[in-house]
């Protein structure tokens, strides 16, 4: 049924397995269409808690290659509506009524960076990375900056997404971006023994506790998104987007303008 990922639930625990091990389990047009299907599955299932986690080295090394490429080709009106097709997809994480676990098994990247934040729960293996570096090709994190300021702090923000750096887990733990650091043979078992500690308590309390916390902010929330959509769609008009793209693709140090 899905073509990027894999969908299972056993015992009220549902687990989405993001699956192109080859593309680094990169974001792709189809990947946000399977991911957004698989949480409506979830939702209408009888599964009461959700795993994400990627196949192979990676958890999701944020865009695909290919994706990038046709950007640099695309109107604007095609910009406005593929940010908004991402930002549907973090609005849906942040947004979704059953508690979402990130089990998250390798480096997870810019917008994969930002699936792994988002769950209610994020568990990384020591094998993990994690780093927004839009800014190192020209491009901007408009779209988790968001999210990321409200659960880390401004200060913590800044220093992620102005340097792009890529952090191991025992920093990002420190700046609440991750839960907890486990063995990477324990991952998966450890996001179940989460997982049953959800299911022990009441499904009716676990969905209004959530709705209380996304009713909360969720005003601000949809307005700084229709904000960050516009900054996202229009920074790749930009000379600065085109240079780091192009070297980005052809893998050599981008030359910037000074202006």
């Amino acid at each position: 049924m899905y073509s990027t990922l894999l969908l299972e639930t056993t015992n009220g625990i549902a687990t989405i397995t993001l699956n192109r091990p080859e593309k680094r389990n990169a974001i792709s047009a189809q990947m946000i269409a399977d991911f957004l299907a698989a949480l409506s599955e979830i939702e209408r299932s009888p599964a009461r808690v959700a795993i994400i986690t990627g196949n192979g080295k990676a958890f999701c090394s944020g865009m695909d290659l290919e994706m990038l490429s046709a950007i640099s080709k695309q109107s604007p009106e095609q910009n406005l509506e593929d940010s908004r097709r991402m930002a549907t997809m973090f609005r849906r994480i942040w947004a979704f009524p059953k508690p979402l676990i990130a089990a998250v098994n390798g480096p997870a990247l810019a917008g994969g960076c930002g699936i792994a934040m988002l769950c209610d729960f994020t568990i990384a293996s020591a094998d993990a990375r994690f780093g927004y570096t839009e800014v190192r090709i020209g491009f901007i994190p408009a779209l988790v900056s968001l999210f990321v300021r409200r659960q880390i702090g401004d200060k913590a923000t800044r220093d992620l997404l102005l340097t792009g750096r890529i952090v191991e887990p025992a920093e990002a733990k420190a700046m609440s971006l991750i839960t907890e650091i486990v063995a990477a043979d324990r991952l998966l078992a450890r996001a179940r023994e989460v997982a049953e500690t959800l299911l022990a308590a009441s499904p009716t309390s676990l969905a209004s506790t959530k709705k209380l916390l996304k009713d909360s902010s969720a005003a601000e929330v949809d307005a700084d998104i229709e904000r960050a959509i516009a900054e996202n769609a229009s920074i790749r008009a930009t000379p600065d987007f085109r240079e780091g793209l192009a070297a980005f693709l052809e893998k050599r140090k981008p030359v910037w303008r000074r202006d």
